[in-house]
């Protein structure tokens, strides 16, 4: 009788167990996109910064791919304000994305552990197995 019940407990928590593993490797996925858009966004604000202190009318090259272009200071001060505007949404955006999969993180690990130690819980009768969090499993 026992049997069919801890085998759905068993598929439960693993189940519980592989989504608290995926959500925690996806915030440490955003974690590292939200550095690498913090450098470029520095980077660019760097640049700038030592672009203004130029003369107005100066030619700049633009390096693309393998080759340079010869750009105003105008254009490139427009490009390099555009890529920290793009760099700052894209960062809110993982900002974003990060807490909800923190809040996603928290409910998975509120649910493993009550998975866990249900057998023990004075709910858990031969015929059901009721948790308020979980269905109620038939045995």
């Amino acid at each position: 009788m026992a049997a069919p019940v801890d085998l759905e407990l068993k598929k439960a928590f693993t189940e519980l167990q592989a989504k608290v593993i995926d959500t925690q490797q996806k915030v440490k996925l955003a974690d590292i996109q939200i550095e690498q858009l913090n450098r470029t966004k520095k980077h660019a604000h760097l640049t700038d910064t030592e672009i203004m202190t130029l003369v107005d009318e100066t030619n700049m090259y633009e390096g693309v791919g393998r080759m340079f272009i010869l750009q105003s200071k105008e254009v490139i001060h427009n490009q390099l304000l555009e890529k920290q505007k793009i760099a700052e949404e894209k960062i809110k955006e993982l900002e974003q994305k990060k807490s909800y999969l923190e809040r996603s993180v928290k409910e998975a690990d509120g649910l493993v552990t009550p998975v866990f130690y249900i057998t023990l819980s004075p709910f858990h009768t031969q015929d059901r197995i009721f948790h308020p969090a979980l269905p109620a499993i038939s045995a």
